[in-house]
């Protein structure tokens, strides 16, 4: 039961990494959003079709306003993800290679 446990762990390590990726992502778009950068720039448009999937979904569920609320929201489901859902299947991993 170790090599479960141990993909168990691997794939939380990397679940943890992508959601950390992410989160600078679009703290990065955040704040090229305040400068007006050219939308021809290849950096920007990296930015914007990597962080799009993920902050189009939440922007459908908020109320239109002059600021968008987007990144924020996908921050604290950054958080709630790495707190409960990478932890969970660490420990799950922990525990499998564990009892094996």
């Amino acid at each position: 039961m170790f090599a479960f446990g141990n993909l168990f762990m691997t794939l939380a390590r990397m679940l943890d990494l992508i959601l950390e990726v992410m989160w600078w992502l679009i703290l990065v778009r955040a704040l090229v959003s305040w400068v007006s950068p050219s939308p021809f720039n290849p950096i920007v448009q990296f930015l914007y079709r990597t962080t799009e999937p993920v902050l189009q979904p939440i922007r459908r569920f908020l109320p239109m306003t002059g600021i968008d609320f987007s990144p924020l929201v996908a921050f604290l489901l950054i958080l709630f993800l790495r707190g409960f859902l990478v932890r969970t299947v660490y420990d799950f991993g922990l525990q499998l290679r564990m009892s094996g």
